[in-house]
């Protein structure tokens, strides 16, 4: 039986519709709370798959920690953190293809969150990605000036003498506050430009533009529902990162599956939804093996 996620049970009475973009629902706190709870649910039914794809997140941060302190950066260790929220929306386009499976009955593998690769907008999902990243190099190199301007160039001191200087002394409060209301700016950016702009690519092989506007359009009706969900994911994500950001393999994928919901939840749905192009059906030969893997496949 294909399980139902409607929207907005007001959305057609407080919907915003411009020329043929998608309307764009009212959303409220239950809203929230249901896109967490119907990803939560899809984290339970494929929790294997959505480790698998995430499992890369807490090794990375396990090893950018470890490289931090070997390199007498600790500075960097928390804005590293904070900014996969950053980069969270497009590691999590092969989390909304299984949520959108199961949406529709099927039963999801991670074969199929692989099947992202063949939607014809996966060179726009690639570009916002490019996109994200850049925004994050920014924000690193941002807030290493950040530190300098404060404490100079002085390597920082062990963990327990950075964090006295940090919690303690007025430019320690000086960088705490510049900092993270220089990290609120740039997750405010992030949040914009990529709300549901990832899911409604995959739902509606939208170009970027087209995605990025409606992501505007989801935060400029709903400004204060989508500042709460971006207070929830960095709580989340802080939460996650404890201890050594081995809680970012439930977070991340709890997270990729919620957006999916709360895309649905903001934008109507398509009543013409695109088809996924089929994989193409070729046979493989074992004398082909393991050439087969990274040429093209024979075709008889």
């Amino acid at each position: 039986m294909a399980l139902s996620y409607p929207g907005n049970a007001s959305g057609l009475a407080h919907a915003d519709h411009v020329g043929s973009a998608p309307r764009i629902y009212t959303l409220t706190p239950s809203d929230l709370h249901d896109a967490l709870r119907l990803g939560w649910d899809d984290f339970k039914a494929v929790p294997s798959h959505a480790i698998m794809l995430c499992l890369i997140y807490p090794v990375i941060g396990i090893v950018l920690a470890r490289t931090v302190l070997g390199y007498s950066i600790l500075p960097l260790l928390f804005p590293l953190a904070a900014g996969f929220a950053l980069l969270g929306p497009f590691a999590a386009i092969g989390l909304y293809e299984l949520s959108r499976r199961r949406e529709t009955g099927e039963a999801p593998s991670a074969w199929h969150a692989l099947n992202v690769t063949r939607s014809p907008s996966f060179g726009a999902m690639l570009a916002l990605g490019l996109a994200l990243l850049v925004l994050f190099l920014v924000w690193i190199a941002t807030a290493q000036a950040i530190y300098v301007s404060t404490f100079g160039n002085e390597p920082a001191a062990e963990i327990p003498d950075f964090l006295s200087h940090v919690l303690t002394t007025p430019q320690g409060w000086r960088l705490i506050a510049v900092g993270c209301g220089t990290g609120l700016i740039f997750a405010l950016v992030a949040l914009c430009i990529s709300a549901v702009s990832f899911p409604l690519m995959l739902d509606r092989h939208a170009g970027v533009m087209d995605a990025i506007t409606t992501s505007l359009r989801v935060v400029a009706r709903n400004p204060v529902m989508m500042a709460t969900w971006g207070f929830i994911v960095a709580a989340l994500l802080v939460l996650g990162s404890l201890p050594f950001f081995l809680g970012l393999a439930v977070v991340i994928p709890l997270l990729g599956h919620a957006s999916w919901h709360l895309y649905r939840k903001a934008v109507e749905r398509n009543p013409n939804p695109p088809v996924m192009p089929p994989p193409s059906m070729t046979k493989r030969y074992a004398a082909d093996f393991p050439v087969s893997l990274f040429q093209g496949r024979r075709r008889d």
